[in-house]
């Protein structure tokens, strides 16, 4: 895509966010449901070039966890309609009154919310994050610029064009012609010319953001001459605790890693407490049973060395394994002696994501949440919970591990900013 291709991509998104912005929530909702019923209808499109990507991937050698992020199925579609359908759910948000007063002088001020403008996303595999990202920027009055990874190329292109027919078919029946023009996929440029083309997009994209592992991340970051909001990368962490049911700890550590160990909330290091490490670790080990190898510091591998049923899993960590998101089945173990370098640790290694505390102490679960510097911190519960989904937001276009605008996943709401509207009969300064 040259510079005018995509000055004449961002002016039509720009007009059609101007006009999407002014939409009644039933008239988006209705254009939401069309969406649902075009991505059913074209199922075995979307299959087929899901397929053709995932051949081509593991041809390339991409990792089974990565495989996994990118696999789609017909289970799978459905439960992407079925978010669709949480969307619809939501309450728009545009028009809130998010605070109101009176100034002495009489002036009457709201402060009311409303849509970003035009969002790009920058993402890696998971063609999900195609519907999510369109869906709730769309419910949430912004056009979207979607610039998918090369991996997902196919699956993009017909999940795209399912949408834009189902938008079509409401823009119709609405007579809003130009509602199919709120969506947009960039094509992936092998030489990411593209990429730099969004990023320096200053007064025609309102905001980008990220979602994908690191490297991405951070070239965002660095070269994004447009506002970014930070998301995606996820170095989390599990400690258990001196007082932990270790029981319900190994399930937990079970479930953080295995059940989608490529997704950015799965777990990459255990910290085990000094005083239960001999006891908990046995047990990790073999619960995991075999799925996971382990990257052990010197302490917990002397204790695994004796009595690991799955030697072979078993490794003695290098300094690079903590502190590095995986994105597979391996995971970093580290013994600690307290809650307290369990936090310092976790803060200066995470990538302030998700973090979780196994414990039946009160105080050291209180003390390790509000002294965590992480977007979402749990207790005795899964990091794989940071989720649009499970947080009750129907989906999200990402998880903000930054402290500006929004943190933590990003429903419709974290797609909106706030101006300020104020009436006066007369008044001057």
């Amino acid at each position: 895509m040259n510079n005018q291709e995509f000055d004449k991509l961002a002016r039509s998104l720009k007009k059609s966010s101007q006009e999407l912005a002014l939409l009644t929530a039933e008239q988006k909702n209705k254009a939401l449901s069309a969406v649902a019923d075009s991505l059913l209808a074209h199922k075995a499109n979307i299959l087929e070039a899901n397929n053709k990507d995932l051949e081509r991937s593991r041809n390339a050698g991409m990792s089974e966890a990565l495989l996994e992020r990118l696999m789609l199925n017909s289970s799978r579609i459905d439960s992407i309609v079925t978010s669709i359908k949480d969307i619809i759910s939501q309450t728009d948000p545009l028009g809130e009154v998010t605070a109101g007063w009176s100034t002495k002088g009489g002036l009457q001020i709201r402060q009311v919310r409303v849509p970003l403008g035009v969002v790009a996303i920058i993402y890696e595999s998971r063609p999900n994050v195609t519907v999510d990202a369109f869906c709730l920027a769309f419910k949430s009055g912004n056009s979207i610029l979607l610039r998918g990874s090369s991996s997902a190329e196919d699956s993009n292109k017909a999940i795209t064009t399912a949408i834009k027919e189902g938008l079509a078919k409401a823009g119709s029946q609405l007579g809003l012609s130009w509602m199919k023009d709120t969506i947009e996929l960039c094509e992936p440029e092998k030489d990411h010319s593209d990429v730099d083309l969004i990023l320096s997009a200053r007064g025609k994209i309102d905001c980008v953001l990220p979602r994908g592992g690191a490297k991405l991340i951070q070239r965002v970051v660095q070269n994004a001459k447009v506002p970014v909001i930070e998301t995606g990368a996820g170095i989390c962490h599990l400690f258990v605790d001196s007082s932990a049911d270790l029981q319900k700890a190994a399930k937990i550590a079970e479930n953080a890693k295995i059940q989608r160990p490529g997704a950015c909330n799965a777990i990459e290091t255990i910290l085990v407490h000094t005083a239960v490490a001999e006891q908990f670790l046995p047990m990790l080990e073999e619960t995991l049973a075999g799925r996971v190898e382990l990257r052990c510091d010197k302490v917990s591998y002397e204790i695994l060395e004796k009595t690991a049923k799955y030697p072979q899993k078993i490794q003695q960590a290098k300094d690079e394994d903590f502190g590095f998101e995986f994105l597979d089945l391996v995971c970093a173990v580290k013994i600690v002696a307290d809650v307290n370098e369990a936090i310092s640790y976790i803060n200066e290694h995470s990538t302030k994501h998700s973090e979780t505390i196994c414990t039946e102490s009160r105080a050291n679960a209180r003390a390790f949440q509000s002294r965590i510097d992480s977007a979402c911190v749990y207790v005795n519960a899964s990091t794989r919970f940071s989720d649009g989904g499970e947080f009750g937001f129907g989906a999200e276009v990402g998880i903000s591990t930054q402290k500006l605008h929004a943190r933590g996943p990003m429903g419709i709401k974290a797609l909106t900013t706030t101006k300020f509207l104020i009436d006066g009969d007369g008044q001057i300064r």
